[in-house]
């Protein structure tokens, strides 16, 4: 008898742990790759490639892949996963406190936009690390870069959505979009359909190097829109890399117009963004805003940036008290239709 099921959850486990840590795709597939060979493997053959080290001549299978599934297959916690599980940063009593009140993330793609991950997929990591819900912001239409969704393909994924709440209750894929924010400040979505979904999320995607004179009544616009819930990574910034400068918006104007309105400023978690820098969301959190934690994961094991995310919150006194998504489903619901 092998131990399948043990060499399966630790490739699973190294690809997810690899997504979280922002590696190349082709890294995260071999694993995932190696994954489905042991899966369709019989058992006979499994246990006699893995006596004999023959695994890594099959295709899917390199030396790497091969050594932690000769080393799961033996009964041994692979010494790459281990490595990969004692790899993580320290993080503050504050900000462990703060990811312990969270109930889910309101910032989640998938592929019917540019995730690289099912829908249901999503939802299955989101409840293995806890959470109740999460918030389903695939883009629209205008990001066409990205995959955005039509009105038709948008009421295909409320369809699809329903089915998949059906089969995982209680957990609860709150229906949503991560809407563009255009230039004459609109919402690049029908008015109708974006009343009807849980949660809107909007952000600027184009013509980021506006003249502040332009940027911040564009960005008061969106915000005085009722169907609009969060201000999504506020600044546009990227640290990586080449990076890309900040917006340039009067801050205290639209920190003012969102608690004025209820729409949150979102904490976005992705390590490349980390938006808003730290002196505006301190900014934010004098202004009295509600705040979301969210990680704009487009893949499972990104959803774990939200710790990085409450670590940066707790820097800045950010209570659970402040954050929309320490509500339960109906409660997050109630406030962003309120």
């Amino acid at each position: 008898m092998t131990n399948r099921r043990d060499a399966i959850a630790a490739l699973e486990r190294i690809a997810y742990i690899l997504e979280r840590e922002r590696e190349p795709t082709y890294r995260v597939r071999a694993f995932r790759n190696a994954a489905a060979v042991v899966r369709a493997l019989p058992d006979a053959e499994l246990e006699e490639r893995g006596r004999r080290s023959t695994l890594r001549g099959l295709a899917g299978i390199g030396p790497v892949t091969a050594q932690v599934i000769e080393e799961a297959l033996a009964g041994a916690t692979p010494a790459y996963l281990q490595r990969l599980e004692t790899e993580v940063p320290p993080i503050s009593d504050d900000a462990l406190a703060l990811r312990r009140a969270l109930r889910g993330d309101c910032h989640v793609h998938s592929d019917w936009s540019d995730g690289g991950s099912p829908i249901e997929e999503m939802a299955l990591a989101a409840i293995a690390i806890g959470h109740e819900y999460i918030a389903l912001t695939d883009h629209s239409p205008r990001l066409t870069v990205a995959r955005g969704l039509s009105v038709e393909r948008l009421r295909e994924q409320l369809d699809v959505v329903r089915g998949i709440n059906e089969r995982l209750a209680p957990f609860r894929i709150l229906t949503g979009i991560e809407v563009d924010i255009l230039e004459d400040g609109a919402l690049d979505q029908e008015p109708d359909l974006l009343a009807q979904l849980d949660v809107v999320v909007a952000s600027v995607h184009s013509k980021l190097r506006m003249p502040r004179a332009e940027m911040t009544p564009r960005m008061l616009t969106a915000i005085r829109n009722p169907n609009m819930d969060i201000l999504g990574h506020c600044t546009g910034r990227i640290v990586v890399g080449r990076g890309r400068p900040e917006s340039e918006f009067d801050a205290d104007a639209v920190f003012a117009a969102c608690r004025e309105h209820s729409v949150a400023v979102e904490i976005n978690a992705r390590p490349e963004r980390l938006d808003p820098p730290t002196r505006l969301l301190r900014l934010a959190v004098e202004a009295g805003c509600r705040l979301a934690v969210d990680t704009d994961a487009h893949a499972p094991g990104q959803l774990e940036w939200q710790l990085r995310g409450c670590e940066r919150g707790a820097a800045c006194d950010v209570s659970a008290a402040m954050v929309i998504n320490t509500m339960p489903a109906d409660d997050l619901v109630a406030w962003t239709h309120g």
